[in-house]
């Protein structure tokens, strides 16, 4: 049984960026509040307490606009620069510390947090850390094209002794996209068996003995409506994991870490 964090009234001040989609920001946001509901003592008795968290929504659209090409540092300025200024203004809001709600940016990490002199929980740490810890000595990773092909995101599990691999057959890679988009229109019918079908055309010859499937977006776990707030899950057979979840269980004990 694992142990509750303890119940205190006092929790460090949470920045947010987000947008990147707004769906999974509200995910990050209404679980950061329930686990603070159920864990922090209530002042005034009987009124929920929550904790104070600040969120820079970006656009979408330009921050899209603004992905680079590997290998060309000049074209990542104005992205690493549009997500580096949200965490700079939530530095200046008084936070004590931040996450990036998406994994995408999170190939450009380490630029994006130069000069930011509060701490940043990476979600690609937390998953490679968890995804080690569980046991997975092999995850497939679903997400958005830049995160599918990303070299950043292959190292940083690889450095917790975990392989990540993506996709060889383009169409799975495609019908990933494509399910991105539709989750972030809030189109979820049938979402969880296109999940299902993209990862078992994507094990091909280890069907076998598949990897877990690391969904590496924070907009695929909203696929699973009755699941989304698990970390580890079982679906169809296959165990997924929760990139999601597994960022904000980080987020909200650090949090509470005096």
């Amino acid at each position: 049984m694992t142990a509750e964090p303890h119940r205190r009234d006092y929790v460090k001040k949470i920045g947010i960026v987000g947008g990147v989609a707004w769906q999974s920001t509200m995910h990050y946001y209404a679980e950061l509040c329930r686990r603070s509901e159920r864990y922090l003592a209530s002042r005034p008795p009987g009124v929920p307490s929550t904790p104070e968290i600040s969120i820079e929504s970006l656009d979408h659209a330009k921050a899209v606009s603004y992905i680079g090409s590997d290998g060309d540092e000049e074209s990542w300025v104005q992205f690493d620069e549009y997500h580096r200024l949200a965490l700079k203004r939530l530095e200046a809001s008084g936070v004590d510390f931040a996450l990036i709600a998406s994994n995408t940016p999170h190939h450009r990490f380490d630029t994006i947090v130069r000069g930011i002199g509060i701490p940043v929980i990476s979600i690609l740490e937390v998953a490679a850390k968890e995804s080690a810890r569980i046991g997975a000595q092999q995850v497939l990773l679903l997400g958005t094209a830049l995160t599918m092909s990303s070299s950043k995101v292959r190292q940083e599990f690889a450095r917790h002794g975990v392989a990540a691999i993506s996709p060889t057959d383009g169409t799975a890679r495609s019908m990933t996209i494509k399910l991105i988009a539709d989750l972030q229109l809030g189109k979820l019918e049938g979402a969880s068996e296109r999940l299902g079908r993209i990862a078992k055309r994507s094990f091909g010859s280890q069907a076998s003995n598949p990897p877990a499937v690391c969904l590496a977006c924070t907009e695929l776990p909203l696929a699973f409506e009755r699941m989304k707030r698990l970390a580890t899950f079982e679906h169809d057979g296959i165990l997924f994991l929760n990139t999601t979840v597994m960022h904000i269980n980080a987020a909200f004990n650090f949090a509470l870490d005096q």
